[in-house]
């Protein structure tokens, strides 16, 4: 009998316990809900808050807080009058100079509110000025053949006296042609080494392989340009009296 009536005792006992956990349950499940409520709060304040700074500094303002003040020399007004100014000054001086176009396209006189715009000499300044540029041009083709008749005299001269035809046939090379030469092809080609051009070296060419000889004695041996051109001058020259 104590037992049934221990049973009969825990039976209610059990029950309650049930239900209070279960509503711990739901409470605690409100409570979670309740949090992410309050984060997702706190996220959109922090984003009205920087956009609320963005406004701000983009210039926008609460009537309501902040008060504005005007003032009478507007830095900001005055840069938009200065810059209205300037493009109206830009277009009155495009306008001007698409006329002195015009007038210049037709081949007319340049009329007389344009000369000063543009600064152009009067018609008289630049007759002269024409005069002088030609007469400079002509002074120029004048010394120009001159000294093209200057410089085939000198070479004729070089010719006569030394024996050798001298032609410039690359950038610091030149081709050695003698006035007794068997053949038209017979040459000799120097090349201008040194500071200045102040050494000069023979290159190999057919020519030069068949006066070998003259070579090693005057140009290894004795190191002598003139010597060696020297020589070889009386050598084919000798070739051309005993044919």
């Amino acid at each position: 009998m104590e037992l049934k009536m221990l049973k009969s005792q825990s039976g209610p006992a059990d029950q309650s316990f049930l239900f209070s956990r279960e509503e711990v349950n739901s409470l605690r499940s409100k409570v979670e809900e309740l949090e992410g409520a309050r984060s997702r709060l706190e996220e959109d304040k922090k984003m009205l808050e920087m956009r609320l700074e963005r406004l701000t500094l983009q210039g926008d303002y609460d009537p309501s807080r902040t008060k504005v003040l005007h003032l009478r020399m507007n830095p900001a007004s005055a840069a938009r009058q200065h810059q209205h100014e300037e493009h109206a000054q830009l277009q009155e001086e495009c306008e001007r100079l698409r006329e002195l176009v015009r007038a210049l396209e037709r081949g007319g006189p340049v009329p007389a509110g344009l000369e000063a715009t543009a600064a152009l000499p009067s018609s008289k300044e630049v007759t002269e000025l024409r005069k002088q540029v030609e007469s400079a041009e002509l002074k120029n083709q004048r010394l120009k053949e001159v000294f093209q008749t200057k410089i085939q005299e000198f070479r004729k001269a070089c010719y006569a006296l030394t024996g050798y035809q001298i032609d410039v046939t690359a950038e610091s090379q030149y081709r050695l042609t003698s006035l007794y030469a068997e053949h038209k092809a017979d040459c000799l080609v120097f090349k201008a080494t040194g500071p200045s051009g102040s050494k000069m070296q023979l290159l190999e060419t057919e020519f030069s392989r068949t006066v070998q000889e003259l070579i090693e004695l005057h140009l290894l041996r004795q190191d002598s340009i003139p010597a060696f051109l020297s020589a070889l001058t009386l050598d084919l020259f000798s070739r051309q009296t005993v044919a």
